[in-house]
């Protein structure tokens, strides 16, 4: 199994439901990348035989399922992916403890290697939406509460924004994996996404995996788009 690189920490997100437009991008952007994130539309359209398409490229899949049910349906999706060869897959933090450790445990057995990671706020929600909800404490605070909730079930890191990555490398240490959505470059479009940051800044914060989409997918060109990320990074 390919590990993950770490000097190159950029998954660019193939968030489309055509496999043959996921594969050409991949295709163009793979020399500039750490990782390939297949998230659920795509999933949903392709299934199993989708994520197998993406090993001729010799890259770190991270399959971004966002499991969230009672424990026992959760450890069977959970295996099923892991047996599919991923090197990362998510639940649902706020699934609770019994979830959570009942999906370490299903990946584990597959394979020992699969990171299991878990979502801790979604980048999209604001403390505002937060509250709408129901929950009354800063998204934050919350994302702070159950990155440590995920770490004492015994799984790998949490998906979180770049502006929680401190807290939470303060409270957790520096081997806890953080995988950060919501990476915008200088001048890019925010979209649906509250909580950002520019990749540079949310890597040297701390973050362990950059996930990148739009400012990839949907520009001109997607390879010297990656390129020119990966470039800065560098630098």
């Amino acid at each position: 199994m390919t590990s993950i690189p770490a000097a190159n920490p950029i998954y660019v997100a193939l968030d489309t439901p055509d496999l043959a437009y996921a594969l050409s991008l991949a295709a163009r952007v793979a020399p500039h990348v750490g990782g390939l994130k297949l998230g659920k539309e795509f999933l949903a359209a392709n299934g199993p035989q989708g994520i197998r398409a993406f090993e001729q490229f010799g890259l770190p899949i991270f399959a971004d399922t966002k499991f969230h049910d009672i424990p026992n349906t959760v450890a069977g999706a959970v295996r099923a992916t892991a047996a599919l060869g991923v090197h990362i897959v998510n639940v649902h933090a706020s699934g609770g403890a019994a979830m959570m450790q009942a999906a370490h445990d299903a990946a584990k057995a597959v394979s020992p290697k699969t990171r299991v990671i878990a979502v801790t706020v979604l980048t999209s929600l604001s403390d505002a939406d937060l509250a709408a909800v129901g929950q009354a404490i800063p998204a934050r605070d919350q994302v702070l509460r159950l990155a440590t909730l995920t770490k004492e079930c015994g799984l790998d890191g949490v998906v979180c924004s770049a502006h929680e990555i401190a807290p939470i490398r303060a409270a957790l240490g520096d081997d806890f994996l953080l995988v950060v959505p919501g990476i915008r470059p200088a001048g890019a479009a925010l979209g649906d996404q509250s909580r950002v940051m520019d990749p540079k800044a949310a890597r040297d914060a701390g973050a362990s995996i950059l996930v990148i989409g739009r400012p990839i997918t949907a520009a001109a060109d997607p390879a010297e788009a990656a390129r020119a990320i990966a470039e800065s990074l560098a630098t």
